[in-house]
């Protein structure tokens, strides 16, 4: 019985082992036609690696590691300008990431035509910070620092115009400051920082809060704003400040007299006839 039962054990054994060695033949045959396969396809279609998005990429999106990926592409469909490791590398060592220049699809190739250089930007959407609102400014040769405003300057901006006096009448033009430390993001149609040329402008974009933007429309729309050029590395905050035609003269505004109080007259009527008489006589009280 034990011989019987050794026997049918190894039987089962043998039987085990030479399913495995089937099934290691049949995977192995399975996997070696699969390379095969791939090898032929790969001889077919011969592809490149080449720097594709990962998910939808949107203009003014910078253009980080976590966004794209290295991918294999066909090398008859690639475009010409497209990015990879070697020959036109998209990340660089030590340099900002580029910025998409327009709107990049899901799984479609990074083409250098679609972002912009190593540390550049998208236009003046990608300028803006959180709240921020791009507004423009009209600005001559005089009030416009005489065309030495560059993109990223702070500017001081003054409002000058005609208010009311406090007791009637107009003090003349007033200038009054407005909003201090307000920063460039254009000048014309530029925004490009690297211009060292001196150019009449004649507007500037600013980058300013919606109750910035306001108070700038409405001084605009009644004076003329001028704007003042302030250090890069000035921090101090100026103070309220505002200069009218009698301050700056040293014209102080003299005060009307006061009217000298009216004497109280009392008279008296007499009649003489036909006629009455007025006859003045001290008022009692």
């Amino acid at each position: 019985m034990r011989a019987l039962f050794g026997l049918i054990l190894v039987a089962g054994l043998g039987l085990a082992g030479f399913a495995v060695y089937m099934a290691q033949n049949y995977i192995g045959a399975y996997q070696s036609a699969l390379d095969q396969e791939r090898a032929r396809a790969q001889e077919a279609v011969p592809t490149a690696p080449a720097w594709v998005a990962v998910k939808p990429i949107a203009q003014g999106e910078r253009i980080t590691k976590d966004v794209v990926a290295l991918a294999p592409w066909p090398k008859k469909t690639l475009p010409t300008d497209h990015f990879d490791i070697e020959t036109r590398p998209l990340f660089v060592q030590g340099e900002e990431p580029r910025v998409a220049l327009r709107d990049i699809d899901q799984y479609d190739a990074v083409r250098e035509v679609r972002v912009s250089e190593p540390g550049g930007d998208a236009g003046l959407t990608s300028r803006l910070s959180r709240g921020e609102r791009a507004f423009a400014i009209k600005v001559d040769v005089a009030s416009g620092v005489s065309g030495f405003l560059r993109p990223g300057d702070r500017v001081d901006v003054y409002w000058t115009g005609r208010t009311p006096a406090a007791s009637g009448g107009s003090r003349g033009e007033v200038t009054r400051l407005i909003d201090t430390g307000v920063r460039l993001i254009a000048i014309d149609q530029t925004a490009q920082t690297d211009n060292s040329e001196a150019n009449i402008a004649r507007t500037v974009t600013v980058a300013a809060t919606p109750q910035q933007v306001a108070s700038l429309a409405q001084a605009q729309s009644s004076g003329r704003l001028s704007l003042s050029l302030m250090s890069r590395q000035d921090d101090t905050v100026a103070d309220v400040i505002e200069v009218d035609q009698m301050s700056l003269l040293g014209i102080e505004m003299e005060e009307a007299p006061a009217a000298a109080p009216r004497q109280e007259v009392c008279t008296i009527r007499t009649r003489k006839g036909s006629n009455v008489i007025e006859i003045p006589i001290p008022c009692t009280n």
